[in-house]
C-alpha cells in the first residue's frame, strides 16, 4: 500500500472552508498517513482575503502543534506556503525564520501587482509567450532562492488554459535542474482538475522530465476544503510512476527523506 502524504491544505487561517481539525477525519478516510497544514502567506501584498495575516502565523503555528500532540491517529505536519517575490529574499527569511516549520512550499501567484490565478481577464490582450517565460523565471528564481523545500503548482500559468506558441519543454528542463542543483522538490498537485485547466500541475507531458533531472516529488491536494483531502491521487501515483519515479519524499523540521513509491 502507498504511504500518502498530503502536505498542501488550506484551512480558514487562509482562504480554507474549514478548520484544521475537521479536515483530519476526510485525510483518514482517504488512506492519508500525513496530513500537513500550508496556509497562504504574501508579505508584501495588503489587504488580500485569500491570505493569512502575518500577524496570526503564531497563532497558526500554536494551533497546529497543538492538533500534531492530540492526533494519534495520523501524523500532522506544520508548513506555510508563501509567495516569492523576486528581490525580497532576505525580507522573507527572515520573518519564516520565527517560525519552526516541517515544510515551507514557495509558489509564484504574483506577476507584477495582480496574481495569475483570480480570473482569466488577467491574460487578455497579453503576450501569452512572454508570460509564459516571465512566470517560469520567477519560479526558477524562488527554486535558487534557499527558501522552500518544495515548489508548489510550479506552472499555475497554465490554469486557465492559455498556451505559449512554443514547446514550453525547454522551461520545465531548465526549472527541473535548478530545482535539482538546489535540493527542492516539486510537487504534483491534483487541484488543478478542479479549475478551468482541468489537469494537474504540472503539465503531464512533463512529469518525465523532472524524473530525468532527479527531481524529488510528493503529491498534494491543495484542498481548500475537507472533500478534497487526497483527491486524485491513485491517478497522481500512476503518473508518476509512469514517468519512473519510484520515491517520494516527506518532510519533517525542514529535513527530507525518501520513501518508496
Amino acid at each position: 500500500m502507498t504511504y500518502k502524504t498530503d502536505y498542501h491544505i488550506h484551512t480558514t487561517f487562509s482562504d480554507g472552508k474549514a478548520a484544521p481539525e475537521d479536515y483530519i477525519p476526510a485525510a483518514i478516510s482517504a488512506g492519508i498517513s500525513e496530513i500537513g497544514f500550508s496556509e497562504h502567506l504574501s508579505l508584501f501584498r495588503e489587504n488580500q482575503d485569500w491570505v493569512m495575516n502575518p500577524e496570526n502565523v503564531l497563532e497558526y503555528v500554536n494551533y497546529i502543534e497543538d492538533l500534531k500532540k492530540n492526533s494519534d491517529k495520523i501524523i500532522v505536519k506544520t508548513g506555510m506556503e508563501v509567495d516569492f517575490f523576486p528581490g525580497k529574499e532576505k525580507e522573507i527569511e527572515l520573518f519564516l525564520g520565527k517560525f519552526k516549520l516541517d515544510y515551507r512550499i514557495g509558489s509564484v501567484h504574483y506577476l507584477g501587482e495582480k496574481t495569475v490565478d483570480l480570473g482569466p481577464e488577467f491574460y487578455e490582450g497579453k503576450n501569452i509567450d512572454a508570460l509564459y517565460e516571465s512566470y517560469f523565471e520567477h519560479v526558477m528564481a524562488a527554486a535558487a532562492s534557499g527558501l522552500f523545500d518544495i515548489i508548489g503548482h510550479c506552472d499555475l500559468i497554465r490554469i486557465y488554459g492559455y498556451k505559449p506558441s512554443y514547446d514550453p519543454e525547454p522551461l520545465y528542463r531548465k526549472l527541473a535542474r535548478i530545482m535539482r542543483e538546489n535540493n527542492v522538490a516539486f510537487e504534483l498537485n491534483t487541484n488543478g482538475r478542479n479549475r478551468p485547466l482541468a489537469d494537474f500541475y504540472p503539465d503531464r507531458r512533463f512529469i518525465h522530465v523532472f524524473r530525468e533531472e532527479n527531481v524529488s516529488v510528493c503529491v498534494n491536494s491543495d484542498a481548500h476544503l475537507p472533500a478534497r483531502v487526497g483527491q486524485f491521487f491513485s491517478e497522481a501515483y500512476d503518473l508518476l510512476r509512469l514517468a519512473g519515479y519510484t520515491e517520494m519524499a516527506v518532510f519533517s523540521d525542514r529535513k527530507r527523506k525518501m520513501i518508496p513509491l
